[in-house]
């Protein structure tokens, strides 16, 4: 091999964490590796976002009728206060596993939001958790998300061909909670959750990590306009803070992955105790369940082939 072909070799970047095939530019590609994340600006439209915000209040005023195994989803101060209103739009913070929810999952299969993926999951990808959040004005402290990576709650992998895509439906600042992000942490690979200590109380499988960064430590506070979606890896250190203003923060996410990742045995690892967690959760609605079939009703093809050794 000639020593300009060595050299030519050695200045091409290598990519890790994203692949051939999307719509990532060369410098986008590098900032994700880099930094774990990507913002795109106003990749929704405010239709978009009107009829998804709609629904979830249909849902959460009981209008409308959950899809099986959908979890409508109230913060632990109101199950702890009791009293008060139990529903609606001020109380239900978060809606979950809407994957056949067709109105919603428009999200998941809007074209533009399916090219960036392409960068990450490659060609053939599938929903694996589905998310509405919102954060209602003076629900306090326990409206915080701790500091976690989002592999810690996925039997299967590899990491680096799952993608979250979290889109602000409202403008997201730190005054109301918005995202912060510990920029490279996705390099660190898996770490150890656990419960934080808060004495405000924390939802049900919100762990958070359990040894963080210092106080040094860079990190970004994601502010976003309505509109607005930013995709990030699953080892990335993220949170969120309290809604501290007197309006809702609202947003829709959802986990994809390559149709072709592989379940694994999370036997022995610390993954098990979130594992027993969500598992003791599930089994008061749904009688006796088993973590994977889970995370097998949870996934829903959106682009390409469905890979039968897959998810």
């Amino acid at each position: 091999m000639s020593q300009r072909l060595e050299l030519l070799q050695k200045q091409m970047p290598t990519f890790q964490y994203t692949v051939d095939g999307g719509i990532l530019t060369k410098e986008e590609r590098q900032f994700y590796e880099e930094n774990g994340f990507i913002v795109v600006r106003q990749i929704f439209t405010p239709e978009e976002i009107k009829e998804w915000t709609l629904r979830f209040r249909e849902y959460a005023d009981g209008q409308l009728e959950r899809k099986y195994g959908m979890q409508v989803v109230r913060d632990i101060s109101l199950v702890k206060k009791g009293g008060g209103k139990q529903w609606g739009e001020e109380a239900i913070t978060k809606i979950q596993d809407w994957q056949e929810d067709e109105v919603l999952f428009k999200f998941c299969q809007n074209p533009k939001v399916i090219q960036y993926l392409k960068s990450i999951c490659g060609p053939d990808i599938k929903s694996v958790h589905t998310m509405f959040i919102n954060k209602p004005p003076n629900m306090g402290k326990t409206s915080r998300h701790p500091i976690h990576q989002d592999q810690v709650y996925f039997p299967f992998g590899p990491a680096h061909r799952i993608a979250a895509g979290w889109a602000a439906l409202e403008d997201a600042n730190r005054e109301n909670g918005c995202l912060v992000v510990y920029p490279g942490t996705h390099k660190v690979g898996p770490v150890e959750h656990c419960y934080p200590d808060w004495k405000e109380g924390v939802n049900k499988a919100y762990w958070g990590v359990k040894d963080m960064p210092p106080e040094s430590a860079p990190k970004i506070h994601l502010e976003m306009k309505a509109g607005d979606i930013v995709f990030f890896h699953p080892y990335l250190f993220h949170g969120s803070g309290e809604n501290r203003t007197t309006n809702f923060r609202k947003s829709i996410c959802c986990h994809f992955a390559s149709s072709n990742c592989q379940y694994h045995d999370i036997k022995g690892t610390f993954h098990e105790n979130l594992a027993n967690d969500i598992i003791a959760y599930a089994s008061k609605k749904f009688g006796h369940v088993n973590y994977l079939d889970i995370w097998r009703f949870k996934c829903r093809l959106v682009q390409g082939q469905a890979d039968p050794l897959g998810l």
